[in-house]
């Protein structure tokens, strides 16, 4: 990880002149998940390409904005559009904007993400809540020599996700009448969807959804210390006995569906439990 600190203090140095707030949250926003992105009331906007060290997000759906503001009154800073590894870039880079998030000040990180569902009861345009995860990519962002600025050498991954922000999130879904699964998602490289013995194999394992995201942001983020909360919507079903052929248009339409019940629970949730987002949990 040599020189990884230092691209860090570069990039934060660079938005503490855009922006003079202290974020409480990073939110990393999903393919299709950008509506949300309206809802916050931004102080300053930039694009990735002004950032020291960013990559350039290239999939498609994703602005590839950096959004500095509050919403509900909690400063954050939201990134419309993530980046994959998929794109051709190393998990270092990948994960690269959480980094630096922490580095300004971010205590908790929310991730979004659109995924493929492996469960039968679950349906087009749920939401998920993750409880767990099974990293199947062939890197992980904190290959290399450590940095004990960053974070430990060796992060324990017991729980990766803030079960007490879970309990608060279904909660809050539940009064709201909006169903919020917990699920377990198993990360893979893409680009391409699996097959149906991909599929078989995934379930097996314990699996419940499927994505090509947000394992990489969360192992960096547990890394720096962040508590975690992660949502995914279900664009399509992944069943090995009634697959159909993916229609890429169609899992972002079904994202954008699921995504308007996911902004209106994480706007409630910002309102009435917006201090757990700036209050660091010891144990996660």
């Amino acid at each position: 990880m040599q020189g990884l600190w230092e691209e860090i203090t570069d990039a934060a140095q660079f938005l503490k002149a855009r922006w003079q707030r202290t974020p409480s949250t990073g939110l990393i926003l999903g393919t299709g998940l950008g509506g949300l992105a309206r809802k916050i009331q931004v102080e300053a906007e930039i694009p990735y390409s002004e950032i020291p060290h960013f990559p350039k997000s290239t999939a498609p759906s994703h602005a590839g904005k950096l959004l500095c503001g509050t919403l509900q009154g909690v400063p954050l800073m939201a990134m419309e559009g993530r980046f994959h590894y998929y794109e051709g870039y190393s998990l270092r880079q990948v994960t690269f904007p959480v980094r630096v998030m922490r580095a300004l000040g971010a205590q908790t990180l929310i991730l979004t993400s659109a995924v493929g569902g492996m469960n039968p009861h679950f349906q087009l345009a749920d939401l998920v809540i993750l409880d767990d995860h099974i990293n199947l990519m062939p890197d992980n962002p904190l290959r290399g020599i450590n940095d004990d600025r960053l974070g430990p050498r060796f992060p324990d991954m017991s729980q990766p996700y803030s079960q007490r922000l879970i309990e608060v999130a279904r909660q809050t879904a539940l009064k709201m009448g909006i169903a919020a699964h917990k699920a377990v998602l198993a990360a893979v490289p893409g680009p391409n969807l699996e097959t149906r013995a991909e599929y078989r194999m995934l379930k097996l394992l314990g699996a419940d959804v499927v994505g090509m995201s947000t394992v990489p942001e969360c192992i960096a983020a547990t890394h720096a210390g962040m508590q975690v909360l992660a949502f995914s919507v279900v664009t399509d079903m992944c069943l090995p006995d009634a697959l159909e052929p993916a229609d890429i248009a169609k899992i972002v339409a079904v994202a954008g569906e699921g995504g308007q019940r996911l902004e209106q629970l994480l706007l409630q949730l910002f309102q009435e439990h917006g201090t757990l987002f700036q209050t660091q949990s010891a144990t996660h």
